[in-house]
């Protein structure tokens, strides 16, 4: 099953077009990596998948609900209770983390189920306090922001995510505002995500672990997908663009 479409998006900003005619699904306990240049618009197709940018053309569909469609020449978003109900399919994960300064690590994951579910706040408490323990932050529950590395302010970003129990978790970059041994720390929870068969998108410029983790990856440029399929399919594609790419980083 299908728990995400996105079919024929496009996106621009003003008169520039950063996202041309883009069609993918995703299905259920799936791992997809996108993978590419910066400026590709590879983090523009997350924030359309997510909702926090409007697409110009196409339709984006979770669980065969419309989320989003053409219709007379405009693109028509579903409203009221059914977009609610669209958007606790999903949970995003920022690469800057964006963690609420003010809350304690608890609150932070706390508040949104609370808040917007209406969930009992013993259940959620109970429930926050197990997915801090799966991250290894069970001793950091009422420390702020600030005390935490960008590792651990990472991890509780993943934490926060999964506390509404999403089914797909996009990933934004997740590890490149870290250095490399805070990168392992995040890696290391997305790997064990991975192992309970969440369903994931997750942009990033980690090739090896995007090579290591994913059941399909999408090599994306100039707002175009170029290639898609396995990642050994992809990383041994003989398309010029991809090689060209690929030779960019192991130059550096």
């Amino acid at each position: 099953m299908n728990l995400l479409e996105m079919n024929h998006i496009q996106k621009k900003f003003d008169e520039l077009m950063v996202l041309k005619d883009i069609s993918f699904h995703v299905k259920e306990g799936e791992i997809l990596s996108i993978i590419g240049p910066s400026g590709s618009g590879k983090s523009t197709l997350l924030r359309c998948a997510t909702m926090l940018e409007t697409i110009d053309g196409g339709e984006i569909i979770y669980l065969n609900e419309k989320a989003a469609y053409a219709q007379d020449g405009t693109v028509v978003y579903a409203k009221g209770e059914k977009e609610k109900q669209i958007r606790s399919y999903f949970g995003l994960v920022f690469q800057n983390f964006n963690l609420f300064p003010h809350y304690s690590v608890l609150k932070n994951l706390m508040d949104a189920p609370i808040c917007v579910q209406k969930r009992d706040k013993k259940e959620v408490q109970k429930q926050a306090m197990s997915l801090l323990a799966q991250m290894g932050l069970e001793d950091k529950a009422s420390a702020y922001p600030c005390q935490l590395s960008g590792g651990q302010q990472q991890r509780v970003a993943i934490a926060r995510a999964l506390a509404l129990n999403p089914k797909i978790l996009f990933f934004d970059e997740p590890t490149s505002a870290l250095d490399p041994e805070l990168t392992g720390e995040v890696l290391r929870v997305i790997r064990s995500l991975a192992d309970r068969h969440m369903t994931m998108v997750i942009v990033t410029h980690e090739m090896d672990f995007a090579k290591e983790i994913s059941d399909r990856i999408m090599f994306m440029d100039q707002g175009n997908v170029i290639v898609e399929g396995t990642p050994q399919e992809v990383f041994d594609s003989d398309n010029e663009r991809m090689r060209g790419f690929l030779g960019k980083l192991n130059k550096c």
